[in-house]
């Protein structure tokens, strides 16, 4: 067996785990949106980390075709990011189905600019260039910037953890996931030097040690059960 189908052979196997690692993260709000269906309110949660998570996995989803990549060669990639954007679809729906008038009107306004812009930009990756250099390139900017606002998020629960001095308002399973998912997809896209699938989480894997750590400075028995800082208003 040659070199290359050896780097390929891993390449793959990363690339499974790593869609393992992401699904945990794609589902960890799955706990959170019951809740929101058994008391019928968004609370104070808002859909705007849905709506960067539903972009994102948007554009990698369609990175990982054939038309975009070479034949299959980022099939983990498409696959596990097209169970992304059915899962982060479902999380908006239900954030709008139980939240205010207000807050439906709010999300709604940031949502329909934000898909058309997606829209725009893919058809034109598809129309203006012919070849896969051309569209990976034009895709791939498009998901390195809509992970960069991804992993953005988190810094509110961040600023949360400072100023309260509890990591009640970020869940250790959550952090984890985005650091063993990022590690993973970094691993994955320097294996293949897909660097439009590496350079967002080369970004992404310090932001989420950072998380961890500033878990464990500020870690303390909660009073009351564990929410989701990241979505909170």
């Amino acid at each position: 067996m040659s070199l290359g189908m050896d780097v390929e052979a891993l390449r793959l196997a990363v690339g499974v785990i790593g869609s393992g690692a992401s699904f945990v993260l794609y589902a960890a709000p799955v706990l959170t949106f019951k809740k929101v269906v058994e008391n019928k309110s968004a609370e104070g949660y808002s859909c705007v980390p849905y709506i960067l998570a539903l972009i994102n996995t948007l554009t990698y989803s369609l990175y990982g075709l054939p038309v975009v990549s070479v034949g299959w060669e980022n099939v983990p990639l498409f696959a596990i990011n097209a169970i992304g954007v059915f899962l982060e679809t479902a999380f908006i729906l239900i954030f709008l189905r139980y939240s205010s008038p207000q807050r439906r009107r709010g999300g709604v306004l940031f949502l329909i600019p934000v898909l058309a812009i997606f829209a725009i930009a893919a058809s034109v990756s598809l129309l203006a260039f012919h070849d896969h250099p051309g569209r990976k390139a034009m895709v791939g900017t498009m998901g390195i910037v809509s992970t960069m606002f991804t992993y953005a998020s988190p810094l509110v629960a961040v600023k949360q953890v400072l100023k309260t001095k509890s990591s009640e308002f970020m869940p250790f399973s959550l952090s984890l996931s985005t650091f063993l998912a990022s590690s993973v997809w970094m691993t994955y896209g320097l294996l293949g030097r897909d660097y439009y699938v590496a350079a967002p989480n080369i970004l992404g894997v310090p932001l989420a040690f950072a998380q961890l750590l500033i878990y464990f400075m500020y870690r303390k028995k909660p009073d009351e059960s564990i929410r989701e800082p990241l979505l909170l208003a």
